[in-house]
């Protein structure tokens, strides 16, 4: 008579279903992750200001020409520069004091050195942090890549209005652009004239 105990799992096996099971689990939380990402990103970019950045505000026009002007308070804003590549960058003014809810311009002035076309991007960033969920920007450079002559100067505005739900302890407001090369546009700007002599 037989009597071979029925078969069990040797413990080797269950210990592979475990592992198994395991690794199913997280694919499958990495992948969520994954599409969660975008979403995390965009949150934490408005919650700290970092990289709102270069996205047009497309409601900010109808916001400036409907706001009142708050003529009982007087925010500075500082304008600051800095140029990463062939550039010559820097705001026409250092500092204006403004009106939360008036339509101001400020003008940036930008030469390309190079005697090739070079191709930028402006990014600006602000300080304090919380200021820039209040500044709203009707017009500015840095919604899209400047594509630049060999040796030219443009003058570009910049039409922004301070949101009046700025926090009350917020008195300064520093508004600061780096301007950053495109890699591997420059060369292929596609503008004609300049004197081509490859350098840069």
């Amino acid at each position: 008579m037989d009597r071979t105990p029925p078969s069990q799992p040797t413990p080797g096996a269950s210990q592979n279903l475990r592992m198994v099971g395991k690794l199913i689990l997280v694919t499958v939380v990495m992948f969520g992750f994954g599409f969660a990402l975008i979403p995390l990103y965009e949150k934490f970019c408005e919650v700290t200001g970092i990289n709102l950045l270069t996205k047009r505000d497309s409601a900010a026009e109808e916001f400036a020409r409907n706001t009142q002007v708050d003529t009982s308070r007087r925010i500075t804003v500082e304008f600051d520069a800095n140029s990463r590549g062939a550039w010559q960058f820097r705001p026409e003014t250092n500092a204006l004091e403004v009106h939360p809810g008036e339509l101001v311009t400020v003008v940036y002035d930008l030469v390309n050195t190079q005697a090739v076309p070079t191709v930028g991007q402006a990014i600006p960033s602000y300080a304090p942090m919380v200021s820039a969920r209040y500044f709203r920007k009707v017009q500015c450079f840095c919604f899209e890549q400047q594509t630049m002559a060999p040796g030219e100067v443009r003058r570009f505005p910049v039409v922004f209005v301070v949101d009046p739900a700025l926090p009350r302890d917020v008195s300064t407001i520093t508004l600061s652009y780096t301007f950053f090369e495109v890699a591997g546009r420059n060369r292929n700007a596609g503008i004609a004239g300049g004197n081509g002599d490859g350098n840069g």
